[in-house]
């Protein structure tokens, strides 16, 4: 089975996964899927996450953050650009995710950052997805 949208898919698996409340999730390892996880970790919506190799598969495995009550730290997961619309923002229009409570990770030329430091650094890009 293919997958048209990696992205979307390891999106939805992290979604599913602290929802149902497990500790950890696999996913495929691309570049691209490591430098969002990267930043999940960074923003503070993941525990942890590290490269595995697992039947000569590349893997990332993602621990999920919960909070003294059992509810996961993750919200929400949107993707925004999709493989038949991607959306593009300079960075005067980079919107605001939850009125800055939320994170948007945009892919630039400088690599794949959040939305707050492509507006510090004046830079636009491919809107990937929104966490909140």
């Amino acid at each position: 089975m293919s997958v048209s949208d990696p992205i979307a898919d390891m999106l939805t698996k992290i979604r599913n996964a602290s929802a149902a409340r497990h500790e950890k999730v696999d996913i495929m390892a691309s570049r691209l899927k490591l430098e969002i996880v990267k930043i999940l970790k960074t923003e503070g919506y993941i525990k942890n996450f590290k490269k595995i190799q697992s039947d000569g598969v590349n893997i990332i495995r993602i621990f999920l953050k919960y909070d003294e009550n059992n509810n996961p730290v993750l919200h929400g997961l949107d993707k925004v650009s999709k493989p038949g619309r991607r959306v593009y923002s300079g960075y005067k229009e980079i919107p605001r995710v939850f009125n800055g409570y939320g994170t948007l990770i945009i892919s630039t030329s400088d690599g794949i950052i959040t939305g707050k430091k492509a507006v510090e650094k004046q830079m636009g890009g491919e809107l990937i997805c929104t966490v909140w």
